[in-house]
């Protein structure tokens, strides 16, 4: 652990970074944050630095030494393997602001960030019941739609203007997150500008979970558990900062988020979680109302909805997709439960089959009940793509309910 100066009282804030070969980058976030105009003894910086190599330690350190003085910085360094939440979690554990603020290695923010989110803190971002989670903008930031191979490092003075020309703008609107529907306020919450109390954290267990490896989602899962708690998820136009272009390959990065929206999935199965795997964090948006509605025009009935049954046919792994259920979770055709073997017990999944927890070719059999058959284009077709991804035989419509009937199955 490494120390940058200090502070006599504790922090108002803790900006929390996790850090890995981004010395460029780290170096203008540090410039952002030495020219905050809230005074420097009311925040701390503090980082879970995960390097690999004496050489790049010494780089990440000579960063810090350039901001002794300046910077209150207080590192928490390890050499295991590069985590993205085992790195927040370093630095989380040893925060000591009042407010926690998740800022990525790749953000600048301008000089009044602090101040205003200050002011924020004071009008209510604070306990119990006045908890929030409060969510900035992100600006110059594609979501991973695109490679960046390489890099021109600007200097701090040409980020310097960009902020403050977005400062002296009024009410900055770039973040295309400000202008959708917020229906799943937790799918908003990207890790990369984040401010939330401290005790929050710690009263919930609010750590990041370590079974997501890779790029993304690990941050969409934590926010999941922040709104679970009751706090709300909101967007705040007068927090923002710039997003720092690095180096990234959109395919690498969609290889472990595909596995990672599966672990979600299976961890908090629910319609919510299920559209954001199924149409990404931002989109799921959208279609919260349009699916609820094509369930219940499927279901003919306001109180029902759609499950996925998981369990063995005859010894045969095998999915139910489609089972209709009422409020209290029954099945509206007892026969859906007396097609599994009785042991293992089946497990009953409260999914659409937009979305499915398994990898490809997971299962043996799957089952398309008719309801699915009712939804609309949409939602009908996306179901069937992912049924045939996931089990190597699909049986669809009325014969589903009669397999025994069709030995060598019907194929969607």
């Amino acid at each position: 652990m490494t120390t940058t100066g200090g502070t006599a009282s504790g922090p108002t804030f803790s900006i929390v970074i996790p850090y890995r070969r981004r010395a460029d980058n780290l170096r203008l976030v540090f410039e952002s944050l030495a020219e905050q105009t809230l005074p420097r003894d009311r925040f701390e910086v503090v980082l879970g630095v995960l390097e690999d190599s004496e050489e790049h330690g010494e780089e990440y350190l000579a960063v810090c030494r350039e901001f002794t003085g300046r910077l209150n910085v207080l590192s928490v360094l390890s050499d295991k393997p590069w985590q993205v939440g085992y790195a927040r979690n370093l630095a989380l554990r040893q925060s000591t602001g009042d407010v926690l603020v998740l800022l990525d290695a790749d953000v600048v923010l301008p000089p009044s960030a602090l101040a205003a989110l200050a002011e924020r803190h004071a009008a209510g971002l604070g306990e119990g019941e006045d908890a929030v989670c409060t969510v900035g903008q992100l600006i110059d930031y594609d979501n991973n739609t695109s490679d960046v191979d390489s890099v021109v490092v600007r200097p701090f003075e040409h980020y310097r203007r960009l902020l403050a020309d977005l400062d002296g703008a009024g009410e900055v609107r770039l973040d295309a997150r400000l202008n959708t529907p917020h229906v799943i306020p937790w799918s908003f919450a990207w890790t990369a500008l984040i401010a939330l109390p401290r005790r929050l954290v710690e009263r919930h267990d609010l750590w990041f979970d370590l079974n997501f490896h890779g790029y993304g989602v690990e941050d969409l899962e934590w926010a999941y558990r922040i709104s679970a708690t009751g706090t709300p998820v909101v967007m705040a136009p007068d927090l923002f900062g710039i997003h720092l272009p690095h180096p990234r390959s959109t395919a690498s990065n969609r290889a472990t988020e595909d596995v990672n929206y599966r672990y979600f999935l299976r961890k908090w199965p629910s319609v919510d979680v299920e559209l954001a795997c199924a149409f990404g964090d931002f989109e799921a948006n959208a279609h919260l109302h349009p699916v609820l509605d094509d369930v219940r025009e499927a279901t003919g009935s306001d109180d029902a909805s759609l499950a996925v049954v998981s369990g063995t046919v005859d010894g045969v792994s095998t999915l139910v997709v489609g089972a209709v259920v009422d409020a209290r979770g029954r099945f509206e055709d007892p026969g859906v439960a007396a097609i599994f073997d009785a042991t293992p017990e089946p497990e009953v999944l409260p999914l659409i089959g937009l979305r499915l927890p398994w990898p490809d070719d997971g299962v043996d059999e799957c089952r398309v009940l008719p309801p699915v058959e009712r939804l609309g284009p949409t939602y009908r077709d996306r179901v069937f793509a992912e049924t045939r991804r996931v089990a190597r035989l699909v049986v669809a419509g009325e014969a589903a309910d009669h397999l025994a009937d069709h030995p060598a199955g019907i194929r969607a």
